[in-house]
């Protein structure tokens, strides 16, 4: 027989409750399949950046953004079903939203160094960073720039 509690604490699993997997964590073995799924059209939508089929060409920005979007997709798919997020309690809002809104100030708040670190630079630095190889050497097997009187 079926355990009618409305109460968790006091509710017990029973094999022959035909209702009883709706009611627990974690979904139905459909469910996963169809994720399953979705994740494997997912992926060969990322694969289609790089077949001649890819109607927009070799635009590296929208590649970017396409694969962007669809790792951003997957990942959703994972931690909802697989890590069972999607049957949490409302709990979880509460310690995901300020931390996410606070790594994505960290990052924005880092932005401006990141992209003018060169800008404000010591001579000694500037002197003193990696040479870039010479454009005639680049791409060359066994090439390397070496300054004058440099032996090797």
């Amino acid at each position: 027989m079926a355990n009618l509690s409305h109460d968790p604490a006091h509710q017990s699993f029973d094999a022959n409750d035909p209702h009883g997997a709706e009611h627990g964590h974690g979904g139905s073995v459909r469910t996963y399949v169809m994720v399953a799924i979705a994740l494997v059209f997912l992926t060969a939508c990322s694969y289609w950046t790089y077949t001649p089929f890819w109607p927009f060409g070799d635009n590296i920005a929208i590649k970017r953004i396409w694969m962007m979007a669809v790792s951003c997709t997957k990942a959703m798919l994972v931690i909802l079903f697989f890590m069972h997020l999607k049957w949490e309690a409302n709990w979880k809002w509460i310690l995901t939203v300020p931390a996410s809104m606070m790594s994505l100030l960290l990052v924005l708040a880092l932005v401006p160094d990141v992209g003018r670190r060169m800008n404000y630079a010591s001579r000694d630095r500037l002197v003193n960073a990696a040479q870039q190889p010479a454009p005639e050497a680049a791409g060359k097997a066994g090439t390397a720039r070496h300054p004058a009187g440099e032996k090797h």
